[in-house]
């Protein structure tokens, strides 16, 4: 890990920019080109970068946005095979690391993976869903030369969706040469991985140019709950494929064992080793990248990349097995009919019983396959106007192509409306267990999705020399516009939108859109320089004027100063402010249903990963206020309720608007030259959301209507409705609104220190440590409630649908490394801080410790050997004895344990 990168100052280029007219910068800048042709001269020979958190180029890798870094060293060292692999170590990310579901995304600091922007050298990368999310593992991880982590919002420079911060990958889009790479990484039983990756590279047309391409194959093996103790610890049972009878004339019960026999009461499978601790996946992506000299001031360049995905998961359906709770009937000339059941049945004058019929189908656990085709392509031109005016003009398109197909399930009723089930019970054996109704099981297609983003823009950046300099130096200055189309269309299979299926879950068609139009500029004054305690001071500011389709705007601006006091301190500060328009799912996503029984933890049709968001009834559980559940008509307590009566609704609003976000960092860095190889940086930041799109659980509805705050009128009250009647919970509404507040208060801190290692030895040893530090941290999920304390924490109570249910108030990796000549070594400790259960703080988790090894070897000039050990000591995950999330954990722990990896990385001469 690596920290923020600083250059000395450097006086022959000016730092940043006043926003100018463009005209007259233009026509006196030509004329002022010959007035100095020495400086124009050495402006020339100045090399300009591009820098995360700001749209101007520089001669430095200086700027008042604290940014934190991943270095292509570090990378390869880790010998990360996914960019979940490189997430997982990030301390200011709360990441899964292996996922258990169809994508990996970014959640910045736990406040939401839509409120993180993911970028590719500087510009958007395109978002998989409708929530504005980006997969990030069609990122090819072997091309990345950097990872760039930005603190705080950055709206005023990227647009919307910069809340809680920027993930930046830099590509190595200027590789010279071939390069040929695989590595292999082989847990204890479960989630083997295997990459490939040839990566070659050069100039074209005699040196005009240059391309650079790459061809990845990478597959992750699954990991099994019945593969880990931990995920066992509690089962998940559903009735057997023997079947549970209840003759509806006489009350009669039974059922039918595994092994054939006639028992008394309803057998049980568990069904929980079979499920997806980890999902298997496939991923192939392909890609170019090119610049060509057109002419002296015109470069064309762009990239073309393609990425397939596969995964098989859960998917929005679950994995329990299908099952049919249905009254049908049976007739006396069934051949299946033993004497002895037929001693428990009651047939009427006509040979018919009516039966109730609960019985696993034989399917087996349902899984979903998806298949993700993502292709991204950005061409544009840059060059110089002048020796002091760029111009960057680009457009991009992305496409994500998704098809969902779900196994293991099957439509429960025909075209003509009648049930699949009832009309096969009198031709196939229900009771015997070995007899899967095959017949009824159908491959069914879940959805099928496109989402497309088009984004084109336009930038000057210069600087003011031909036109005036101020003491400390020139002004240097960007602006722009940029044109930006979201769109996204879904077509949901017939059965799960017609609600046809066995399964316990639906899917809804949307057809949306949105496109923004945004005017930017930056703006970087040198305002000291080479005076006593100011070596030199330069203030940023920036300010965007946004104008979306679908909703109301805000505008952004950016202020900043950057202190560098002398060769040893340097000090910066910014306040920005941040909007998050609503994205697609959020304003046009229509509302779905699923059943309230694949919520309850009561229900034999539970399903772990949706833990926490509904809990019971508390008027049937008795934890109630009796006053409050006579008020609105609950049932008394004990009263028996089938929750699968009841539906969670959940589903977009048109009439959300944007969230509104403000951040201030201040951060200082120190380099002193008196201890050779030290560099210190550390950062506080403040980020404060409001007007934040969010839902009510029925969980925290229930427990605030009826518990925390029992009174009359109380609107989370109407968060879950009753039957007038019976006084049963018929709908948990789940929808967004702009109601919640989030507060989070905290230092990131880097450093690094690299020494001499004992003669003895030789070498040179390095220390990095990288933390983040969460200070304050505080929700406040509806206007009606108080803030609560979610500092240091994990549950649903201070999460959501997006956002991490891991928070941490303390997070850091901290490495020991140790070079000579061809080999490096190191050992890593990574740690994650005691939580406390949100919905109960009297019970915790303790800290967790993870130890990791790593070693390389550059065995020849074009040979380098890798290998590692990640969690050295193969700790499971923390089992709490309540709020789990995952498999008897939390989301957020490393359930694949300890974990052996090695590569090969193969550079032939040329």
């Amino acid at each position: 890990m690596t920290m923020n990168t600083d250059v000395r100052p450097n006086r022959r280029l000016s730092k940043l920019a006043l926003t100018i007219n463009l005209s007259l910068f233009a026509t006196l800048g030509s004329a002022g080109i010959y007035a100095q042709d020495t400086a124009s001269d050495d402006a020339a020979d100045v090399e300009v970068v591009s820098v995360t958190g700001t749209r101007i180029p520089r001669a430095e890798v200086v700027a008042t946005s604290p940014v934190t870094s991943i270095d292509e060293f570090q990378l390869q060292l880790d010998r990360a095979v996914n960019v979940e692999d490189i997430i997982f170590k990030l301390p200011q990310a709360p990441s899964s690391g292996a996922s258990g579901g169809s994508a990996t995304t970014i959640d910045l600091r736990a406040l939401g993976q839509n409120r993180t922007l993911v970028l590719l050298d500087g510009t958007r990368a395109a978002p998989f869903g409708f929530r504005n999310a980006v997969d990030v593992n069609a990122i090819p991880a072997g091309l990345i030369k950097r990872v760039d982590v930005l603190t705080g919002g950055a709206a005023a420079v990227y647009g919307a969706d910069a809340v809680s911060g920027v993930v930046n990958f830099i590509l190595d889009d200027d590789f010279s040469g071939m390069e040929f790479s695989t590595s292999y990484e082989f847990p204890d039983g479960g989630a083997e991985q295997f990459n490939a990756e040839a990566v070659f590279g050069g100039d074209i047309l005699d040196g005009k140019g240059h391309l650079t391409g790459f061809v990845s194959y990478s597959d992750r093996d699954a990991l099994l709950a019945g593969e880990r103790d931990f995920a066992m610890l509690n089962s998940t049972s559903v009735v057997n494929t023997g079947g549970y009878y209840t003759d509806v004339a006489s009350g009669n019960s039974f059922g039918i064992a595994d092994d054939g026999s006639i028992t008394d009461d309803m057998n049980t499978n568990d069904v929980t080793a079979a499920s997806y601790l980890v999902s298997p996946m496939t991923r192939k992506s392909t890609g170019l990248f090119w610049d060509v000299d057109l002419h002296d001031n015109v470069t064309f360049y762009g990239r073309a990349m393609y990425s397939q995905v596969e995964v098989m998961s859960a998917g929005s359906v679950g994995q329990t097995p299908v099952s049919v709770n249905e009254t049908v009937t049976l007739t006396s000339d069934n051949p299946y009919i033993t004497d002895d059941i037929a001693s428990r049945l009651t047939f009427d004058d006509n040979g018919e019983a009516q039966v109730t019929v609960n019985r696993n189908l034989g399917f087996g656990l349902q899984r979903t396959r998806t298949m993700r085709d993502t292709v991204q392509f950005q061409a544009g031109f840059k060059g110089d106007i002048t020796d002091y005016l760029r111009y960057d003009v680009y457009a991009q398109h992305g496409k994500i192509e998704e098809t969902d197909k779900v196994y293991g399930s099957g439509y429960d009723t025909s075209a003509s409306g009648s049930s699949t089930f009832a009309a096969i019970v009198n031709t196939v054996d229900l009771f015997d267990p070995s007899v899967a109704l095959s017949s009824l099981e159908t491959t069914l297609i879940y959805h099928d999705r496109e989402r497309t983003q088009n984004v084109a823009a336009i930038t000057f950046s210069g600087e003011s020399t031909p036109l005036f300099e101020l003491p400390a130096g020139p002004v240097s200055y960007a602006i722009g516009y940029e044109y930006r189309r979201e769109a996204g269309v879904q077509m949901p299979g017939d059965a799960f939108r017609l609600g046809t299926t066995f399964s316990s879950s639906s899917s809804a068609e949307i057809d949306a859109s949105f496109y923004s139009r945004e005017t930017f500029a930056e703006v970087l004054v040198p305002l000291l320089a080479d005076m006593p305690f100011v070596q030199q001071l330069d203030f940023e500011g920036a300010y965007r004027i946004s104008s979306y389709s679908n909703t109301d705007a805000d505008n952004t601006h950016k202020l900043g100063l950057n202190w560098t006091v002398n060769d040893d301190w340097r000090l910066r500060w910014t306040r920005q402010s941040a909007f998050r328009a609503p994205n697609l799912g959020e304003f046009a996503g229509p509302v779905s249903g699923l059943s309230l029984a694949l919520f309850d933890p009561y229900s034999d049709q539970f399903i772990s990963r949706l833990a926490g968001r509904f809990e019971g009834d508390p008027c049937l559980l008795g934890t109630g206020d009796a006053d409050q559940c006579a008020r609105y008509g609950a049932p008394a307590v004990g009263t028996e309720w089938d929750s699968s009566t009841a539906l969670y609704t959940y589903g977009g609003n048109p009439d959300i608007k944007p969230e509104k976000a403000d951040s201030t960092t201040i951060g200082v860095v120190y380099t002193p030259e008196y201890v050779d190889g030290l560099d210190v940086t550390i950062d506080w930041y403040s980020i404060e959301i409001n007007d934040a799109i969010w839902v009510i659980q029925p969980a925290a509805a229930l427990q605030n209507c009826y518990i925390d705050n029992p009174v009359a009128g109380n609107p989370l009250c109407g968060a879950v409705l009753r039957d007038e009647e019976t006084g049963f919970i018929t709908t948990a509404l789940v929808n967004d609104f702009n109601v919640s507040t989030f507060i989070q208060e905290g230092l990131d801190i880097s450093a690094q220190y690299q020494f001499a290692a004992p003669q003895a030895m030789g070498g040179d040893f390095t220390l990095s440590y990288s933390a983040n530090l969460v200070t304050e941290a505080k929700k406040k999920l509806d206007p009606t409630l108080p803030f609560e304390d979610c500092k240091g924490t994990y549950g649903t109570a201070c999460t959501g649908d997006y956002a991490s249910s891991l928070q941490a108030d303390y997070k850091h990796r901290l490495s020991l490394g140790w070079g000579l000549d061809a080999w490096n070594v190191q050992v890593s400790w990574r740690r994650i801080g005691d939580v406390d259960y949100a919905s109960d703080h009297s019970i915790g988790i303790s800290a967790q410790n993870y130890i990791d090894v790593a070693a390389s070897w550059q065995a020849t000039g074009e040979l380098e050997l890798s290998a590692g050990v990640d969690n050295l000591f193969d700790k499971e995950p923390p089992v709490p004895s309540a709020g789990a999330t995952r498999f008897n954990t939390v989301s957020g722990y490393d359930v694949v344990g300890r974990s052996i990896g090695v590569s090969l990385r193969y550079r032939p001469s040329l």
